[in-house]
This record gives C-alpha cells, structure tokens and sequence, in this order.
C-alpha cells in the first residue's frame, strides 16, 4: 500500500465535511450542519479540527456576518484525495482467503 490514511480526515463527520467541500466551491456551515444532523457544538469540533489542519478556510462574506462558508484549502483538497486513494487501496486489496473445504 503507497497512500495512507489521514488521521486529521479519518473521523467520518471530517470525511464526509470534505466531500461536501470538495463536491462544491464554497458551502455554508448551516448547510453542512443540517445534511450531517450534527448539533451546533458537534460541528464546531470537527470543522475547528479541519481549520486546525489548515485543511479548510472558514470565512464570512457580504455583509451577513452570522453566515460563515466553508472551502478547502489545496492542501486540505490534497490530503482528502490522498485519503480517499488510501481507501480505495484498501477496498481494491481486500480479498477473502479461500479455504479449503472439509470433506
């Protein structure tokens, strides 16, 4: 196995923030709180853990200051697609072992 897993995107509520930040530009928090049915705090913990990173940029635009969007930095685009060629690894790896049958 060449890529490896991310342990910053491992956790799947950061997994599946990336894929809604990957799949579109720029995404509204509110956006990703009601299609991850994450509580307030829940969400701030795994969004401030991709911040951290340096993995996502969160930011308010316009002059609506309680909206806040989120986007992936290159590097987070990176390490997300790094991770998902990790896992696609595994997947494509995995084989069940024949054994032999009795009799």
């Amino acid at each position: 196995m060449t890529a490896a897993l991310d342990p910053i995107i491992h956790p799947t509520h950061r997994l599946r923030i990336c894929a809604m930040l990957v799949a579109g530009t720029t995404v509204e928090l509110s956006i990703i709180k009601d299609h991850l049915d994450l509580s307030p705090s829940a969400l701030s913990k795994q969004v401030a853990a991709l911040v951290d990173a340096g993995y996502v940029k969160q930011e308010r635009l316009g002059t609506d200051t309680r909206r806040v969007w989120l986007s992936m930095t290159r590097q987070g685009t990176k390490a997300y697609r790094g991770h998902v060629a990790a896992l696609q690894e595994i997947v494509n790896a995995t084989t069940v072992p024949s054994e032999p049958r009795p009799g």
